[in-house]
């Protein structure tokens, strides 16, 4: 059998009639389609409003910027995640304070997180890791319980009255939580929109947020546009109007807009959505059944409290070691089939360690690394394919 790749995209004849479309309307650049796009974005969450950027990292930071977190302040994070969920805090000058996973789970350690909280604490980017949203029941219980020690230093702080949960939902596009969907869960979400995500644009992704009693969501809106455009008062589209070239820089922003190019892609990506979705979940049930005899922990990626976007399928050997697991994934390539890790701890990265950070301080991550493998999942695996990493899997785990 010819290679298995991991995670390539899903394009079709509709994606390239909407890209050609576009190229064709001498408009390429933020436009009528990424307004569209935001609007379907909103629509499909269940909020008022979505912005359009260039990745879901841009996103992150951009939220974190608007919240007005930065110097002196603190941001929790899992130290079991990629690198652009803790980034970001870095960038906006703010300190990183990692915490441990459970034990035996993938999420963070909700007793360690809460020992974390100072009155210095502005927001926890919890993250929805393989498309499974995280426990947003027990993340509103701690930051509602610890009230008395939030600090607020800007207006939008001090209507929400306590620590801001910033999801970074780059897997969980298309998720719901106790019925709800991701983008309307989180204070505030950020979804990726990454060439190797449920949904494409290439690169790009998407801000979203719930209503904040006190704070107008067309003036919130606003503020997205002025830090994704360089701080400047009207886009090319605008600006592109008979005489009105003239413009004002209100902030000194950023410049990580989505194009009209991306949002094509995205349109017919979103039109196809609910059947890409249901050949996740599809794929998912054949693995289960397929692995079910094998010594390794699954993901419940569905159950009555939540259903999964399916990003990934996340599978650990257990009693295994790194070294174990490397050798699978060798021989797993051996076979065709190509595989991955997440996450390798951010402890463990030389950037993280160079700020201080170690790994011994986060036993249960490294636990959950030492082991971990994700097989193929994505919507151009055939059911033979399927079936064929499952007898490879089974096979090189009984050698």
């Amino acid at each position: 059998m010819k290679l298995i790749p991991f995670s390539p995209p899903d394009i079709t004849q509709k994606e390239i009639d909407e890209v050609v479309d576009t190229l064709k309307s001498g408009w390429i650049t933020t436009g009528p389609k990424t307004k569209l796009f935001e609007k379907q974005i909103a629509k499909f969450c269940g909020t008022q409003k979505a912005v359009c950027l260039n990745s879901a990292t841009a996103g992150l930071e951009t939220i974190l910027r608007i919240l007005g977190i930065g110097k002196d302040d603190e941001v929790i994070v899992p130290a079991y995640t990629y690198t652009a969920s803790a980034s970001v805090i870095e960038h906006v000058g703010a300190k990183i304070v990692f915490v441990d996973n459970g034990k035996d789970s993938y999420e963070m350690d909700y007793t360690k997180l809460e020992e974390k909280i100072t009155n210095k604490t502005k927001a926890i980017i919890p993250v929805d890791l393989a498309g499974i949203p995280v426990n947003y029941g027990k993340l509103y219980d701690i930051v509602n319980k610890n009230k008395e020690k939030f600090v607020a230093s800007n207006e939008i702080q001090k209507k929400i009255g306590r620590i801001i949960i910033v999801a970074d939902g780059a897997h969980s596009f298309g998720a719901k939580y106790k019925g709800i969907n991701t983008g309307n869960i989180a204070d505030f979400t950020s979804f990726s929109f990454h060439a190797v995500k449920n949904l494409t644009t290439a690169e790009g992704g998407a801000v979203t947020w719930k209503n904040i009693e006190g704070i107008d969501n067309e003036e919130l809106y606003k503020q997205f546009m002025l830090w994704s455009l360089h701080g400047q008062n009207k886009d090319a589209l605008s600006k592109s109007q008979s005489n009105g070239w003239e413009y004002d820089i209100k902030i000194p922003g950023y410049k990580c807009n989505m194009t009209d190019i991306m949002a094509s892609i995205g349109l017919a990506q979103l039109a196809r959505y609910h059947e890409l979705l249901k050949r996740r979940k599809e794929i998912i049930e054949m693995y289960n059944e397929g692995l079910k005899d094998c010594n390794v922990q699954l993901l419940d990626h569905y159950n009555e409290e939540l259903q999964s976007s399916g990003h990934l399928y996340l599978v650990r050997l257990l009693d295994k070691d790194e070294e174990y697991r490397n050798n699978v994934i060798r021989k797993l390539a051996d076979l065709g089939i190509t595989t991955n890790v997440h996450y390798k701890p951010l402890p463990m990265m030389t950037a993280y360690k160079n700020m201080g950070f170690d790994i011994k301080d986060y036993p249960n991550s490294y636990e959950m690394y030492k082991n971990e493998i994700t097989l193929p999942l994505h919507t151009l695996l055939t059911d033979e394919q399927i079936e064929y990493i499952i007898k490879c899997v089974k096979k090189v785990l009984e050698e």
